[in-house]
Parts: structure tokens; C-alpha cells; sequence
């Protein structure tokens, strides 16, 4: 009886597989939302001429510390990782915030959405470095092509820069693909931390030092910009809205991380690109180049290339996503053993 009950688990567990899999999918799909709802709040900003990144985000630390935090409390429980690798953490979650949203001072909403793709080599050269994850030959040539539309993004901004918005595409451009390596690193380490740890401290920590680290940036950097800023409703709400969304989006990539891992999450935000092309078009009654369509069209194609794999290699994404489950799983079943009753 007993290979037939091994083949009914091995059935189960790929239906599991394919169940996170959607899961993982569709909630990527919301955070690629946000993330486009956190660009046009930016850059609204950015058109009126408020200049704090760092503002902007504190709000997002704040509210994650307060309602992760209070549960962190509420449970009393002892951190499970030690405080300053989550203090590591929120110093390069703060940087990469303020150097991303400070380029939408200088290039367009759109430019900054397609060179986000810049962090998926960085996510997966991290994680096949440092948390062993393994990458066939497709994955590899799919992550080839987005960067080929990253670099035609940059090629359309350089030479074509009277049609580009911002005072500086170039350097606007560089800040983004700094910002994406940030991210990166960021994310690398939440998907580490979240395997070692729980969504609910991990959330709590980066809040309350994020808030403090932000808190000190400001009064350094952005005391001035925030005394010159007039608080009319059309600078309040994106403000407001910057901050909800980037709660709403910090709540759910623990999530997407625990499932699919970084290289995934960031894959699934590549779609906010075409949301961001809606917004320039309809929004802003912009002109978009010829080329940012080609460059859609290749990460788009980087994306297919990448997604498509076949049954293994859906099943050892799965195990490396579920790592720590399956040890605490081992664990148990050693347990059992030792003491049959």
C-alpha cells in the first residue's frame, strides 16, 4: 500500500504547488497595481514641484509599525532574528525608496516603470548566490531580453530626450537602476528573513526602523522642502495615497516571498509597465516614443521566456520557496518516529 499512497502525495503536493503558484500570480497582479498607484502619486508630486522622498515614505514606516507593531506586542513574543540585521534592512529599504522616488524628478513615469526590471538580475543573482536557488538556461535567456528592454528604454531617453519629460532623463534614469539593485538587496533579504522569521515581525521591525531612519533623513535633507511646501489638497492626497498604497504593497510581498520567491515578485511587477503607458497616455495626454512600445514588447517576451517551465522546474521553485516548512515538517516526522505512541 505504501507506493500508492506516495504517488497520492506527490499528486497533492503539485496541486498545492500550482494552488500557491495562482495565488502567488494574482496577488503579484495587485502589488503591480499599487506599485503603479505609488509612480502616479510620485509623479504628481514631482509636477508640482515638492521635491521629499523621504516624506513621503515615513508615513508608510509609520503605519507598519504601528499595526504590525501593536500585534508584535499584543503576542509578546521574543524577535527571532536579532535586531540589527533589521535595522541592515531598513537602512537599504529607506535608500532605495528615496533614490527611486528622487528620479521622478528628473525622468518620466513611464522610463522609471521599465527600468524597475533592472532588479531581476540583481534578485537573481542574489538568491542563486546566497539562497541557492536554482535557474535553468530559459530563465536565464528570458532575464537576457528584459534588460534588452531596459536598455532601449534608456537609448529612447538619451536620444530623445525633447519628447522625454524631466530635466534630466539620463541621470533620472541612473537613479532608478541604482534604486532597482537597492531593491533587490531588499528583497533578498525579506524573502531570507521571512523564512527565518514571521510576516509579522518582519513587517513591525522594517516599520520602526524605517520610521526612525526616515525621521533622521528628514531633518537632515528635507526640513527646508518640507517649511516651503504649500498643503493644498493637491499635495495632501498623493501624499496620503502614496503612503496607503505602499502599506497595502509592503503587507503583501511578505506574502508573494513565502510563495514564489523574489525573482517571481519581481517578474510580476514588470505589468505595471503597461498601466504606467494608460496613465502617460490618458492621465497626462502624453506622447509616448515608438520606442518604449519595443521595449514593452521585450519584457513582455523576457517575462514569457522566463515563466515557461516545465514540471521539475515548478516542483524545485516550490521546495526552495518552501524551505523552511519542509524542515519543520522533517522535524516533526523524526519526532513520530522516535516515539511511535
Amino acid at each position: 500500500m505504501a507506493p500508492p499512497d506516495a504517488g497520492a502525495a506527490a499528486a497533492c503536493g503539485a496541486r498545492w504547488v500550482r494552488r500557491d503558484t495562482l495565488l502567488g500570480l494574482a496577488l503579484g497582479q495587485f502589488v503591480s497595481l499599487l506599485i503603479t498607484a505609488t509612480g502616479f502619486a510620485s509623479s504628481e508630486l514631482a509636477r508640482r514641484g515638492i521635491n521629499a522622498p523621504t516624506s513621503q515614505s515615513l508615513l508608510n514606516y509609520v503605519l507598519l509599525a504601528v499595526a504590525y507593531g501593536g500585534v508584535l506586542l499584543y503576542r509578546r513574543q521574543p524577535l527571532t532574528i536579532k535586531w540589527y540585521y533589521y535595522l541592515i534592512l531598513g537602512i537599504i529599504d529607506v535608500e532605495a525608496n528615496y533614490i527611486v522616488v528622487k528620479s521622478y524628478q528628473y525622468t518620466s513615469l513611464t522610463s522609471v516603470m521599465l527600468l524597475d526590471c533592472w532588479s531581476i538580475p540583481c534578485v537573481i543573482l542574489l538568491t542563486w548566490v546566497f539562497l541557492k536557488t536554482k535557474y535553468g538556461a530559459r530563465k536565464f535567456l528570458g532575464v537576457g531580453v528584459c534588460v534588452l528592454g531596459l536598455i532601449l528604454v534608456v537609448f529612447s531617453d538619451v536620444h530623445a530626450s525633447d519628447r522625454a519629460k524631466g530635466p534630466n532623463p539620463l541621470k533620472g534614469d541612473l537613479f532608478v537602476i541604482l534604486g532597482s539593485m537597492l531593491y533587490a538587496c531588499s528583497n533578498v533579504t525579506e524573502e531570507f528573513v521571512i523564512k527565518k522569521s514571521n510576516r509579522v515581525e518582519l513587517m513591525a521591525m522594517l516599520g520602526l526602523f524605517g520610521a526612525l531612519i526616515s525621521a533622521i533623513q528628514i531633518s537632515v535633507l528635507e526640513r527646508e522642502e518640507l517649511h516651503s511646501i504649500t498643503w493644498t489638497s493637491g499635495a495632501v492626497l498623493p501624499f496620503l495615497g502614496f503612503a496607503v498604497a505602499m502599506f497595502l504593497f509592503y503587507s503583501a510581498v511578505p506574502v508573494i516571498l513565502k510563495l514564489c520567491g523574489a525573482t517571481m515578485l519581481n517578474l510580476s511587477l514588470l505589468t505595471s509597465d503597461m498601466w504606467a503607458v494608460l496613465i502617460r497616455i490618458f492621465a497626462y495626454h502624453e506622447k509616448v516614443d515608438w520606442i518604449y512600445f519595443v521595449a514593452f514588447a521585450a519584457t513582455a517576451g523576457g517575462i514569457v521566456l522566463y515563466s515557461y517551465s516545465g514540471s521539475n522546474e515548478v516542483e524545485e521553485t516550490a521546495q526552495v520557496a518552501g524551505a523552511s516548512d519542509e524542515h519543520g515538517k522533517g522535524r516533526d516526522e523524526e519526532a513520530g518516529t522516535r516515539n511511535p505512541a
